[in-house]
């Protein structure tokens, strides 16, 4: 005689896996990429052509606004503002003599007109010498328009003579110096740039935001960021504004970029906020890790988000809750606050130290793979 046994596979009992409600902090954020820029930077340039004369600072100087910071070789503009004096000179002595011809021509002027009064002079002597002192007139016209020229182009000379001379624009510091001592500057074609100076007593920092999250952005808010050098210590700011289109739109004009190739980019909007720097300590091209608030709560009451269940018409979320070890879940609904995906806000509904189930587990047997066997 044999006997089968069959062997079959117990029923699977569920493990919730939960997590506490507990009070704590909590923060919506929008990430964003950053670089430092200094508050005002400017390209110290020339609008002379010459070799580059002397330098007054270095790398590094602090200068300030008035101050003479480079020299170019000026014997070029000297010479010729010495011309433009020396035509103004020529002029005004023309005039001069225009002057004394004037009065000569006003006298024969004035002897015709007595002789032909007395009928012993010629009409034609009369007219000739009218038409010289008309002449004179207008000569003397043109040679003042011409001073006022030749003062204009001397001005000019003058400001030409000073554009030798390169003062800082800004207080501040200098962060580069491009042109060194004994180059040549073109000024014909464009300004040449001899040395940066910025102020770096405040930095701006410049994050990108995608358009995603730019829409749910505005001025105002409070930002924070790290830098890679210290990634411990958050620096706190306040957003300042939004550019309102995006870097690419100059690159796009400049590159015959078509539409379709333009709309494939990501396309980010720079959001601008400012730092105090006491000590210099950001510097200029760093990298900033920032985050944007757009919400947060203090001491609040937090679950993990995966805990969250369906949503109701009135906006409540089903939370399952595990009162005490191996008893079944019980749904509650609660209302939600903030959720920034990783944990969210209760308002009402729970109360701390609760367990809300956050997964589930089985334990049992597994596989029911025995054979049967057979015993006489």
């Amino acid at each position: 005689m044999t006997t089968k046994i069959f062997l079959f596979p117990t029923k699977k009992i569920p493990t919730y896996l939960t997590a506490p409600v507990v009070k704590g902090d909590i923060q919506d954020i929008v990430l964003a990429s950053g670089t430092l820029q200094a508050l005002n930077q400017v390209n110290v340039g020339a609008q002379a052509t010459g070799q580059l004369k002397s330098l007054k600072v270095a790398l590094g100087d602090d200068v300030k606004k008035g101050q003479l910071v480079a020299e170019i070789d000026s014997m070029t503009q000297q010479n010729a503002l010495r011309i433009k004096k020396a035509e103004l000179e020529r002029i005004r002595a023309e005039l001069r003599s225009q002057r004394a011809t004037l009065r000569l021509n006003q006298l024969k002027f004035a002897r015709q007109q007595r002789i032909l009064l007395n009928d012993a002079g010629s009409q034609e002597d009369y007219e000739t010498a009218d038409a010289a002192l008309e002449t004179t007139r207008a000569d003397i016209s043109g040679l003042v328009a011409q001073i006022a020229q030749a003062k204009i182009a001397v001005e000019t000379a003058v400001v030409n003579l000073g554009y030798t001379k390169i003062i800082a624009p800004i207080d501040g510091k200098v962060v580069a110096i491009v042109t060194k001592e004994g180059q040549t500057l073109n000024a014909l074609q464009s300004a040449p740039t001899i040395l940066i100076v910025a102020q770096l007593d405040t930095i701006t920092v410049k994050s990108q935001i995608s358009e995603a999250d730019v829409t749910r952005v505005a001025p105002g808010q409070n930002v924070h960021f790290t830098i890679l050098g210290d990634p411990d210590h958050r620096y706190r700011a306040t957003l300042r504004s939004i550019e309102p289109a995006p870097d690419s739109i100059i690159a796009d004009i400049n590159s015959n970029v078509g539409k379709t190739d333009a709309t494939s980019k990501a396309v980010y909007y720079n959001g601008l906020f400012d730092i105090p720097n006491p000590g210099n300590k950001l510097r200029i091209g760093m990298t900033a890790q920032v985050s944007i608030v757009l919400q947060d709560a203090q001491n609040a009451l937090i679950i993990p988000s995966v805990a969250l269940g369906k949503k109701s018409e009135n906006g409540s979320y089903a939370v399952r809750v595990v009162a005490h070890k191996n008893q079944l879940a019980v749904i509650r609904q609660v209302q939600i606050g903030i959720n920034n995906n990783a944990h969210a806000q209760v308002l009402k509904g729970l109360q701390i130290s609760q367990q809300v189930v956050v997964g589930e587990a089985h334990s049992g047997d597994a596989d029911a793979h025995d054979q049967a066997g057979a015993a006489s």
